[in-house]
């Protein structure tokens, strides 16, 4: 079990029951753990589903883990542009947002602001 606690509501959670934290990340790693999609495939497909049930949290945290991870701003960014044409503009739009909060915000033309 990983022993950093995330931020927010999850590790407040994670601290106060701990039992239900390790169960949930029991079945996380057996979920990842059940095919052959590499640790960064997945990471790109969490984020992606974060984006499509429109969870600003869970983008957060996916966010965080991608930068974490080694994932570059362009590459977490190049999920939200998927967004577009599945999820519609504005999901994408408000997905992007989401991933400033924690990458940094972006211009247009790639460069930090």
């Amino acid at each position: 079990m990983n022993s950093k606690l995330p931020p927010t509501g999850a590790g407040d959670l994670a601290a106060r029951f701990p039992e239900v934290w390790e169960a949930y990340q029991n079945l996380g790693a057996a979920a990842a753990n059940a095919g052959p999609v590499s640790a960064r495939e997945r990471r790109l497909v969490k984020l992606a589903l974060a984006i499509g049930a429109g969870s600003e949290g869970a983008v957060h945290s996916h966010t965080r883990q991608a930068l974490d991870e080694g994932l570059s701003s362009e590459e977490i960014r190049q999920v939200c542009t998927l967004a577009i044409t599945t999820l519609g503009f504005p999901a994408a739009m408000a997905a992007y947002s989401w991933v400033g909060d924690v990458a940094g915000k972006s211009s247009p033309e790639g460069g930090n602001e």
